[in-house]
């Protein structure tokens, strides 16, 4: 279905067959994004499930930080060029194959936009998260970056009224012809239900972030955790 999970097991991976193509053209915007990855990551010597970890981009990124990382993706052609660069486990992102409270940190890096059911996620991985560990949420900014979104030359961005159209956009007019999203669409949320969806979960919300320092954020990253049991 997608390459994080949700929904897998209804025919062909969306990113299946496009494992090669993608790890180049996804390639530099996991070098931009070590930076901030890091910053909002923090040290850690825990265990660290990297959702939806595609071709395994980002698994050295995660391990540079002290953790030992499993990456699980639905696409068998993204694990085939991700098992190279960290453990992985084919699975569906709403139905993980862990035990509750297995890891400390679950990060899920360029990822929602290919969620269909994000609460089903969330969900899961208050799950798989031990009380007080933490899920790194970073991405496509709903507001400045996405289906209702054109770019100007100047680095601005010109926003749509397409912006309310909550749900799943194949194309859009604006879009490279041979960027991701022209390949594969894109679930868009609007800030308000991707918040909503978080605060809605059985984890708690500590932070939000525009990452990096461009004049227009066109990325949004959420750090939550789920809460620690009451002694």
């Amino acid at each position: 279905m997608d390459r994080s999970g949700a929904g897998a097991g209804r025919g062909r991976a969306r990113y299946d067959g496009l494992a090669a193509w993608y790890d180049t053209v996804a390639r530099p915007s996991a070098d931009f994004s070590r930076q901030d990855l890091v910053g909002l990551l923090g040290g850690g010597a825990g265990l660290c499930l990297d959702l939806g970890c595609g071709t395994g981009l980002y698994g050295d990124i995660l391990t540079g930080t002290g953790r030992a990382v499993v990456g699980v993706d639905v696409s068998q052609d993204q694990l085939k060029v991700a098992k190279a660069r960290e453990v992985v486990a084919a699975a569906d992102a709403s139905q993980l194959p862990f035990r509750a409270g297995s890891f400390d940190d679950v990060a899920c890096i360029w990822v929602h936009g290919d969620l269909d059911d994000l609460p089903a996620v969330l969900a899961e991985v208050a799950r798989v998260l031990r009380p007080g560990g933490r899920l790194l949420m970073f991405g496509v900014h709903p507001c400045f970056n996405g289906p209702c979104v054109e770019g100007r030359d100047d680095g601005g961005r010109i926003v749509h009224p397409t912006y309310r159209q909550s749900g799943w956009h194949q194309d859009a007019p604006w879009w490279s012809d041979n960027g991701i999203r022209q390949a594969v669409g894109v679930r868009h949320r609007t800030l308000a239900e991707l918040l909503n969806d978080v605060l809605s979960s059985p984890l708690r919300l500590l932070r939000v972030e525009e990452p990096r320092d461009d004049p227009v954020p066109a990325v949004l990253a959420l750090v939550a955790e789920r809460p620690a049991a009451p002694e």
